[in-house]
């Protein structure tokens, strides 16, 4: 398999604003009325070309520029509705932070036809037998340690757990993955890695608590064109379950509002995750015509083409969460 080098973006790539200050905020108090009563508020309190503009939020209590990394990070991308581009989210990411240095792994926990292995990155799999092709199922199962799972992928530097359908059988079988199996599984691994990036499945079951049990950090993507709120009340409350029990250090990062347009939505869900997670960046991923194309080839968007406006986002998120990698 033939290797992909990511280069950094230039220094003249175009990027959106970052601001400190959101007054989507003021619309907190309505978001549990009707819709009209909100698109009242919205058309009241908040200028539409300012509030529902393409930009980045970032708290005023998020530490910016980000310390350097030390040691190992784990995120999960986490969100129970299909559609909402956490593999989208999990590929650019994991491809600009290769960018910048880093040593990624995506560990592929969705079991669903639209994963990361069935539609994006290919495993390496040159030169193993067939029978020793392992995946997530097998390391969930505790039938080989993560390391064995691990593969190269056509981009120097990210690697890839691969799963396909079968790990869908994990949710219903009592024997395999108890809550706190993949949080293991990555503390024992000793493959040179720097971030560990979980794509989790579209249901909240024994495979997205994993996730959420093992990661540092959460990435929730959600998609401009639809808000769900009852579904965005049990994601939260799926959250706050495992950080009151088995991960109280788990912080929500950021937010990304994927296939992003502008529309009075964008003030909505901005509200929504102002008023869930005060702490949590809020990034906008562009829809563009190209990301579409971009799994036919088994390479991130980023790779075919670097300036189109959604590889472009998830680069500036990558760097308001952490920093380039300073040489060793």
């Amino acid at each position: 398999m033939s290797m992909t080098v990511l280069e950094p973006l230039p220094a003249s790539a175009p990027r959106l604003d970052v601001v400190n200050d959101w007054r989507v905020d003021e619309l907190i108090p309505y978001l549990e009325e009707s819709q009209d009563a909100i698109e009242a508020a919205i058309a009241k309190l908040l200028g539409y070309r300012e509030d529902a503009r393409a930009q980045f939020f970032v708290p005023p209590t998020f530490v910016s520029p980000p310390a350097p990394l030390t040691g190992h990070r784990t995120y999960v991308v986490v969100n129970q509705k299909g559609g909402a581009g956490k593999t989208t989210t999990s590929v650019e990411l994991a491809a600009a932070w290769v960018a910048m240095g880093y040593t990624v792994r995506i560990i592929d926990a969705d079991p669903q036809d639209a994963s990361v292995t069935r539609t994006w990155l290919r495993p390496d799999y040159t030169g193993i037998p067939e029978n020793e092709r392992y995946t997530l199922t097998d390391v969930l199962y505790g039938r080989q340690p993560l390391d064995e799972a691990t593969y190269e992928t056509g981009i120097k530097g990210l690697y890839l757990v691969p799963s396909y359908e079968h790990l869908k059988h994990i949710e219903l079988d009592p024997r395999a993955a108890r809550d706190t199996t993949l949080r293991t599984a990555i503390r024992r691994s000793t493959a040179p890695v720097d971030i560990t990036i979980i794509d989790g499945p579209p249901e909240l079951g024994k495979l997205s608590v994993n996730g959420l049990v093992a990661a540092d950090e959460v990435i929730l993507p959600l998609k401009v064109s639809t808000l769900d709120k009852a579904a965005l009340k049990e994601l939260k409350k799926t959250i706050e379950s495992v950080q009151e029990e088995e991960n109280p250090g788990l912080v929500v990062a950021a937010t990304v509002m994927s296939d992003w347009s502008m529309s009075n939505l964008v003030p909505q869900i901005a509200a929504t995750i102002r008023r869930d997670y005060p702490g949590a960046v809020i990034a906008p991923a562009r829809r563009n015509v190209k990301a579409a194309i971009a799994p036919a080839h088994g390479l991130p968007l980023r790779a075919l083409f670097p300036d189109a406006t959604t590889a472009l986002d998830y680069a500036q998120l990558a760097h308001i969460l952490l920093p380039v990698k300073e040489a060793a």
